[in-house]
């Protein structure tokens, strides 16, 4: 007899990397995903609705479609107050670029205000339990001095305990913790702010907090389980993916060369491979063009600069660079954290930036995971586009989502 699933909504769910991760834990099934472009949801709705039947939207009220939060909760309120009671989870964070301290840390950044936006859905919807993701910064103080300011972790743990307009809403015990999810398998040291709540009439201030506890606790058992170690490097997740001897035509743009699979060098790999036919090409292992002068200048960093550290001014200077990150990455550690930008990175053995392909390795997106809309973009359509790499390096890593699918299953559960 097949169990239940439990049911959750993904908010701002961009390309479905939480998503994927509940997916993968097969005790979760999705309601419907918010996700304003429609670039990072066509790749969502490709993969997981079209192609894995993971959501049974409501297309008799809701379109599936990308839709904006705020439109959602001005057109839909009457939707979403009659699903209350029937939502064990609604899960994802809004947009970090306000807050990350990788970029231009803005307290007055538009997409900041989507944290009132995120507030108002949950005392809509009053979920058993609440799984937000943010970047660090999103924890910091605005101000230099760290005395003035708003910390937005804060007003939102504040938020959530409050009751609401309604007499019905109890409001919600929570708990927040740093996590670097290089400790839990996915082979990037990205630190992600992590809270959970529980409805205060379902669990304890002790239940929210046992989240962070459970995760340590069982992330061994868990990695074992899917046969990878504790930490796993940059090589051992992409060194199948090498360029050297090994191009075709881009299968979606003709004018590119791509790559194929090598030999599986790691366990990381052979998980991820999973569910692949053997003659199956990568998807979206196309190769940037690089000039023969970007070549001979990242052969000569490659050689010469400290790996898995930004350039010195010193080569900086010699190349006559502009730009502030250019890091040289280590085959033999897990990689910084991977940003929007792909190059910031340098690969570890091959004059090259990585594919797309490569990013979703780092970020443990299974490869049967396609990758909808354009490959990259620039200048003034950055902020209104969202090509593959951004995807990518805005996702939750999906080995973190799914330990965390079982974690949040077991609150639940008690």
């Amino acid at each position: 007899m097949t169990k239940k699933k439990l049911t959750y909504i993904d908010l701002f769910a961009g390309c479905g990397g939480l998503s994927l991760g509940l997916y993968n834990s097969g005790l979760w099934k999705g309601l419907f995903a918010i996700e304003k472009n429609k670039d990072a949801f066509q790749t969502l709705e490709h993969n997981l609705i079209l192609n894995k039947n993971h959501f049974n939207w409501p297309k008799d009220w809701l379109p599936q479609e990308a839709h904006d939060i705020n439109e959602v909760l001005k057109n839909y309120s009457k939707e979403l107050k009659s699903l209350n009671g029937t939502i064990d989870l609604v899960a994802g964070g809004p947009p970090c670029q306000g807050f990350s301290t990788a970029g231009k840390r803005n307290e007055s950044d538009l997409r900041n205000r989507l944290i009132k936006s995120y507030i108002k859905f949950i005392r809509n919807v009053q979920p058993k339990i609440i799984f937000f993701e943010n970047v660090k910064g999103f924890t910091q103080k605005f101000d230099k001095n760290k005395t003035k300011g708003k910390a937005y972790s804060e007003y939102v743990k504040s938020a959530l305990r409050r009751n609401g307009v309604n007499n019905d809403y109890s409001g919600y015990h929570v708990d927040g913790d740093l996590i670097d999810f290089s400790e839990f398998g996915v082979p990037q040291k990205r630190t992600r702010f992590i809270l959970v709540g529980i409805r205060k009439d379902i669990g304890t201030k002790k239940d929210a907090k046992a989240f962070f506890e459970r995760i340590k606790t069982n992330k061994n058992a868990f990695l074992v389980n899917k046969g990878i170690g504790m930490t796993n490097n940059l090589e051992d997740a992409i060194s199948d993916l090498i360029k050297k001897d090994s191009e075709i035509v881009s299968p979606d743009t003709p004018s590119f060369e791509a790559g194929i699979y090598g030999n599986i060098q790691s366990n990381y790999q052979r998980l991820l491979r999973f569910g692949l036919k053997h003659k199956d090409n990568p998807d979206s292992h196309r190769f940037a063009k690089h000039k023969k002068s970007t070549l001979q200048k990242f052969e000569y960093i490659l050689k010469n600069a400290e790996k898995n550290k930004t350039i010195s001014d010193k080569i900086k200077l010699r190349f006559n660079l502009k730009k502030r990150t250019i890091i040289p990455l280590a085959g033999n550690t897990p990689t910084a954290t991977i940003t929007t930008l792909p190059d910031d990175y340098i690969h570890y053995c091959e004059p090259r930036i990585f594919t797309v392909r490569e990013y979703a390795r780092i970020q443990s997106f299974n490869d049967w995971y396609q990758f909808k809309g354009k490959y990259t973009t620039g200048g003034k359509r950055r902020t209104q586009e969202v090509p593959r790499y951004s995807q990518i390096g805005n996702a939750i890593p999906p080995l973190f989502g799914e330990q965390s699918g079982i974690v949040l299953k077991s609150l639940i559960a008690k």
